[in-house]
């Protein structure tokens, strides 16, 4: 079997499992999550622990996927997930207004992007986003619709980058 469906997963104290025969839910203090049962994949409750084991080896990757979202789902739930943005850029700006992000990245206009339920949006300084939320694939989805409203270009790098981000600089015309 894969080496990542092996690995037990640990159940942190105020979550809780449950399993129907189509979807597996986690509940805990920072929401509840669930997933579609895939065939073949069973989940056992050891104590505090959750094993998962494939019904036959044709499905013993797909075991191991379903371990990574279901760990995903479990520090999601007890921990949330953090996404950083970093604004750079002369007049670049960000506020929020209710549920709603206002960016100001050079265009004639603003920028309005509405934050999806389960999702916050947090902006410590004008320059910097913090996006905020229990399931993973969705806090990286938000942060990657909001950098694409101006993402980083080659020459100034100016635009909205992920905090830590590396931008290769290209070198300007010589005349």
């Amino acid at each position: 079997m894969s080496r990542v469906a092996k690995k037990p997963i640990a159940l942190p104290a105020g979550v809780e499992f449950s399993q129907t025969d189509q979807a597996f839910s986690v509940k805990g203090p920072k929401g509840d999550l669930s997933v579609v049962r895939p065939a073949g994949v069973d989940v056992e409750m050891e104590g505090a622990e959750l094993r998962l084991s494939a019904a036959n080896d044709d499905l013993v990757a797909l075991t191991g996927t379903f371990r990574a979202l279901l760990a995903n789902m479990i520090t999601g739930v007890s921990e949330g997930y953090t996404r950083k943005l970093e604004l750079v850029g002369v007049g670049y700006r960000a506020a929020v207004q209710g549920r709603d992000l206002n960016l100001s990245l050079g265009f004639s206009h603003p920028v309005v992007f509405s934050a999806p339920d389960g999702i916050t949006i947090e902006v410590p300084t004008q320059t910097e986003i913090l996006i905020k939320g229990a399931d993973k694939q969705v806090v990286g989805q938000v942060a990657a619709k909001i950098r694409a409203f101006r993402p980083p270009e080659p020459y100034k790098g100016k635009g909205v980058r992920y905090a830590g981000e590396k931008i290769v600089m290209k070198e300007a015309k010589k005349a």
